[in-house]
Parts: structure tokens; sequence; C-alpha cells
């Protein structure tokens, strides 16, 4: 089966993760690493710097793709969009 996320098509057969997260400050100059949502939703608590959501996907272990969003709503109305795909 064949999914697109923004423009990108990717074969499931092919995915090895694909997942939703926060992106978040390491503190550490302009550096950033993603976190889970539900440790954001429930022990963040103002903890790390949200610099934005994403939806990440792997291809084996060596291809990684990145969809980068400004806010949660962007993001979860991009997983709706690969959902309903992934439901027919």
């Amino acid at each position: 089966m064949i999914i697109t996320i923004e423009d990108k098509q990717f074969d499931t057969k092919e995915i090895t993760q694909l997942y939703p997260a926060a992106v978040v400050k390491t503190g550490h100059e302009d550096e950033t690493t993603q976190m889970s949502l539900e440790w954001i939703d429930v022990e963040s608590k103002g903890k790390v710097e949200i610099v934005g959501y994403g939806i990440f996907v792997h291809i084996g272990e060596d291809e990684k793709y990145s969809f980068v969003f400004d806010t949660r709503e962007e993001m979860d109305s991009a997983i709706g969009i690969i959902a309903s795909q992934l439901q027919k």
C-alpha cells in the first residue's frame, strides 16, 4: 500500500517506524530532539521548550524522513490524512 505524507509517497511495506512526536530544544545551542507526545502531555509541565511537532518515518535503518509542523493541530490534521489512507 502506498501512503502520501505531504508530497512524499511511501510504500508501507518498507516503513520500519512511523510515529508522531514533539520537537523540543535540548538546551545545547540550536539542537533539538524528539519527545513522545505522552511525555509532553503528562510529564513536561513547562520543563522543555517545544519548537514544533512532527511525523517521523524510517525506512530501514538508514533512511529517515521528518515532516515538522508549527502546531499540534497541523500535525494532528496530517495524522488524520495518513489514517484515512491506511483505512482504505
